[in-house]
């Protein structure tokens, strides 16, 4: 059984084909340190903050040329009959599920709009060890996508999800919530996004001073792609790495304005 509710985003990794390079910053923007990876599984190199697990860093797999991506994983009792949800709802999976040692079963998958994400059935590896909110560990998680019409019918299909949306309607935002709790986030990405960017899921990192974190990964040869803005949620900038891996910084102490108002979506 799944150790976190189902559809709880529980892990994040990504590939970079300079593993170092990418080890360095983030132990310089997020305060990372790392095992010494497996060669077993490829390399696969986890990270921690304050010593607990935050997410992981691996080189590509053999013959592939996908860019570097960040990868949320969503938790599942059952990555094979999830897979097959997918599918049903009019999704891709894109890699099979797969057995990873004791640690659990993954698979990745696309859904309808383009944007990728994993699916993680924990075994031994229950996945983050991080809090929300702790400096160094996710925080958040947001599908940015051009058909929302689309990603709000499909994930609450495939994972159960309760829909709720900001009562602005300026703002095309839905809320997608597990058990009373809201685990993920939806954005309508609009014309302030190049025409060429996919849909993705964007992943946020808690950090202690969000504008910091922007000096020093931008100094490390990052690119600052929005903010830092102060929010009702906290303090938060969109960047991307130095191998172009988009990933976004929060810091949740310094919070401005009031909780948008929220209605069940129709």
């Amino acid at each position: 059984m799944a150790v976190q509710p189902e559809g709880t985003p529980c892990w994040a990794d990504a590939m970079f084909a300079d593993l170092e390079g990418a080890k360095s910053f983030y132990g310089d923007v997020l305060g990372w340190t790392f095992d010494e990876g497996m060669p077993e599984f490829g390399n696969y190199t986890t990270a921690y903050a304050n010593g607990k697990r935050a997410g992981a860093v691996s080189p590509p797999m053999p013959d592939t040329d996908a860019p570097s991506a960040w990868c949320l994983y969503l938790a599942s009792p059952d990555a094979a009959a999830t897979g097959e949800k997918i599918r049903a709802n009019g999704g891709e999976v894109l890699v099979e599920p797969m057995q990873v040692g004791s640690f659990g079963t993954m698979l990745v998958a696309r859904d309808p709009g383009g944007a990728v994400f994993g699916v993680w059935q924990a075994d031994t590896h229950d996945g983050f060890g991080t809090e929300m909110g702790s400096p160094g560990g996710y925080c958040w998680g947001e599908v940015f996508t051009r058909d929302p019409k689309a990603a709000d019918t499909f994930f609450p299909a495939v994972f159960g999800y309760a829909v709720r949306k900001f009562d602005d309607e300026s703002m095309d935002f839905t809320m997608y919530d597990v058990q009373g709790q809201t685990v993920l986030g939806r954005m309508a990405m609009g014309d302030d996004f190049p025409p060429d960017m996919p849909a993705f899921l964007n992943v946020y990192f808690t950090v202690p001073d969000c504008d910091a974190a922007v000096a020093k990964a931008t100094e490390r040869g990052g690119e600052l792609r929005y903010g830092p803005e102060n929010s009702p949620f906290g303090r938060f900038a969109a960047l991307s790495d130095p191998q172009g891996a988009l990933f976004s910084v929060i810091d949740v102490t310094k919070t401005e304005g009031e909780m948008p108002p929220t209605s069940p979506a129709a």
